[in-house]
Order: C-alpha cells, then sequence, then structure tokens
C-alpha cells in the first residue's frame, strides 16, 4: 500500500462523505481536524431517497474541488484505491453495496448502521466472515471522548442510561437509522450480552429497556427533535454523567479508520458491529408490538 491510502467512497447521499473528505484534503480544513495519511480519489454517485438532486449536485461540486473523481460507476470508482468508505446514508443499499465490495479483497468501512435488517446485517456478517475480508462498521459516538471518561470512570456499570434524537428517516425504520449512535454508546458502556428489550412509545419518542445478566439494567432514550447525545454510567453508589460535544467525532473517527487501513485490525468486533444491529431490530419490533423482544443474533 502506497505511504498515502487511496480511498474510494461509495455513496453520496450522506454528509459524511463530504466531512470525511474535508478532513483528508481539503484545503481550508482546520489543521486540528485534518487526518493525515488518506486521501479520496473518487466516489460512486447515485441517488436515495435520502437526498435530492440539487443536493447531490452540490456535493459532488465540493468534492471535485477537492480533487475527487465523481463518478455513476462503480468499476470506475474503485479502480484506483488501497481502500474503500461505504458512505450511504440509506441502509436498505448496505447489503448490496458490500457484496460488491467483498469481491475486491480491499479493506471496507461501512459506515453506520450495519443494515437495514438484521437479516441483511448477518448477511453482510456471514459475507465478512466466510471471505475472510477485513471490515470495521460503527456510529461515531462509540469513540466520543466524554464517554471514554465515563468509562474509564465505571468500567463496570450496573446501569447505563443513553440518550439521543431519534431522526426521522425518509425511507426505512427512523429507529435503525438514528437509533445506532445509542445503541453503540450504550454497548461501549455495558459491552456484549444484551438479552432482550422492552420498548415504550409516546410523543416524545421510544425508550428501550434492555435486559442483561446479572440483573444490569440499560435504557435508552431516542427523542423526536432533541438533538443531543449523552448519558449516565452507574454502579451502586456511583454515577458517571457525560454529555457529548460533536465537534471532533468526524476526525476521532477518521483517525479509527485510517489506523484500520494501514494495520487491517479493526477496533470494534464485527460480532459487536452484529449485536448493535440486533438491538436495533428488537427495538423497532418492540416499538411495533409493544411486548418484550428476545435480542437474537
Amino acid at each position: 500500500m502506497s505511504k498515502e491510502i487511496r480511498v474510494a467512497l461509495i455513496g453520496l447521499d450522506t454528509s459524511h462523505t463530504v466531512e470525511f473528505a474535508r478532513r483528508m484534503q481539503a484545503p481550508d480544513c482546520p489543521a486540528d481536524q485534518k487526518v493525515a495519511g488518506l486521501r479520496a480519489v473518487s466516489c460512486l454517485r447515485f441517488s436515495t431517497p435520502f437526498q435530492n438532486e440539487e443536493g447531490l449536485n452540490a456535493r459532488q461540486a465540493m468534492l471535485e474541488s477537492w480533487g475527487i473523481k465523481v463518478t455513476l460507476d462503480f468499476d470506475e470508482a474503485v479502480a484506483d484505491c488501497d481502500a474503500i468508505m461505504i458512505e450511504i446514508n440509506d441502509a436498505a443499499y448496505h447489503l448490496e453495496y458490500f457484496t460488491r465490495c467483498a469481491s475486491l479483497g480491499k479493506s471496507i468501512f461501512l459506515d453506520k448502521p450495519l443494515a437495514d435488517t438484521i437479516e441483511n446485517g448477518k448477511k453482510i456478517y456471514d459475507l465478512t466472515k466466510s471471505k475472510n475480508l477485513k471490515v470495521f462498521s460503527v456510529s461515531s459516538l462509540r469513540f466520543v471522548p466524554q464517554l471514554e471518561q465515563a468509562c474509564r470512570e465505571i468500567p463496570s456499570p450496573q446501569f447505563a442510561t443513553i440518550y439521543g434524537p431519534l431522526g426521522g428517516a425518509p425511507a426505512g425504520s427512523s429507529i435503525v437509522w438514528y437509533g445506532v449512535h445509542a445503541f453503540e454508546m450504550l454497548q461501549r458502556a455495558m459491552g456484549r450480552g444484551a438479552q432482550s428489550l422492552l420498548v415504550k412509545k409516546d410523543t416524545a419518542g421510544v425508550t428501550a429497556i434492555v435486559t442483561y445478566p446479572d440483573n444490569r439494567r440499560g435504557i435508552v432514550e431516542l427523542s423526536n427533535d432533541a438533538w443531543i447525545y449523552g448519558g449516565t454510567l452507574r454502579t451502586a453508589d456511583k454515577a458517571s454523567p457525560y454529555v457529548v460535544d460533536m465537534s471532533r467525532a468526524y476526525s476521532d473517527l477518521l483517525i479509527k479508520i485510517e489506523a484500520f487501513f494501514r494495520t487491517g485490525v479493526s477496533p470494534v468486533d464485527m460480532d459487536e458491529t452484529l449485536e448493535v444491529m440486533a438491538m436495533l431490530d428488537a427495538t423497532q419490533k418492540s416499538s411495533d408490538s409493544g411486548k418484550e423482544e428476545k435480542i437474537n443474533i
């Protein structure tokens, strides 16, 4: 691999495509936000319900001003890259494009969520294992320093309450699309092992009560029009609250992506990613049914 890793960006319906590329190579990117070692060389453009043509055109113009070739042809997009970042807001497209990228044998960052459904998430997981692929899939909220500090203060919480917004998805499940951020934080705090959950739905959003072994409990509050993330980790006699500062979320995640592309070692195991997808699936099902749902992996 060359000293500067050449990255193909797959998808233009998310602001993440622009924000990651900005931190790689935009001349006006602030020095404290820039991430060295990566260069976006291409971007595959296609339409989804998550962005209109005017928005896609504006993003394309910005990427092209930074020297990135935007194309409608998949083969052209991946022809001259060392690694791939799948940046598609509409998770219904994740399995299709992950499958196409899997045959190339290159390291893949698959932006959150893993997929649109647990069934498609399992297909991505199985493909990763059967082809021994190098894959990293995560939300940037998992690595925010405020959560990391809370986890250092309370490394084995008995209780965790996490909150975040419930954005309205133009297509598919809003819980899967936006709830992934809060559930990533929950898993970072509590570890794996979630067994079941029950959702309370009201006009403010949805609240999931997650059951763990050993009388441990997680609560995830997803609220409409409340654009702030945070939470509290607790033991029986100690609490560590935190509020997320998003100012470095893209840059801090991109640093981890660059390290992953160089080493081939993901900081998040795909088993963890699949459990997050399973929790999202159970949350949607419980929201629909009003009943407790098992977290099936």
